[in-house]
């Protein structure tokens, strides 16, 4: 670490606030000026997973040709329905993996494929956040909002529809 430079938080304080993340994958290391009096800091950066998936969607969606988000509301609609159907689409695949046919015997569930067509659905689940230029974190802050209204409902019975409550999200 160079002269006059301090450490902002310790690597075992970063794994505690880390909860279910590995601190064993890619870390990515950036020196940050303009403290005051011209200190320089460490800045421990940790490449979240979540950040990782989808800087992979994006590269193969710019490989596919698209780029995300849409510049215009029409362009937006148009990737929403497309990414919709085609979740519709992995989803009846992933009905398939499943014997749901009572009435047949010869069907056998198939776990690994069900498996492939749940990350097949996180594709295009990925790619429609994009569409709606949403970051990771953007997913991030409002499942935990979300999770949270949830939790609610359920504490409350959920007896009644409220679509106030998500209103925050």
């Amino acid at each position: 670490m160079p002269a006059g430079a301090r450490k902002s938080r310790s690597t075992a304080a970063i794994a505690g606030e880390s909860r279910g993340y590995t601190l064993a994958g890619q870390l990515n290391f950036s020196w940050a000026t303009g403290l005051p009096e011209g200190e320089v800091a460490l800045k421990l950066v940790v490449m979240d997973k979540l950040e990782q998936i989808f800087r992979m969607q994006d590269a193969l969606n710019k490989r596919i040709g698209v780029n995300l988000p849409p510049p215009t509301d029409e362009e937006k609609a148009k990737w929403i329905l497309n990414y919709t159907r085609a979740m519709q689409q992995e989803t009846a695949e992933l009905i398939d993996s499943v014997p749901w046919k009572w009435w047949a015997k010869y069907q056998k569930f198939d776990e690994q494929n069900a498996k492939v067509e749940v990350v097949d659905l996180f594709h295009f689940l990925v790619s429609l956040a994009q569409t709606l230029g949403m970051t990771p974190d953007d997913v991030y802050q409002a499942y935990l909002k979300k999770n949270a209204v949830n939790h609610q409902r359920q504490e409350s019975g959920y007896v009644k529809k409220d679509e106030a409550d998500s209103k925050h999200i």
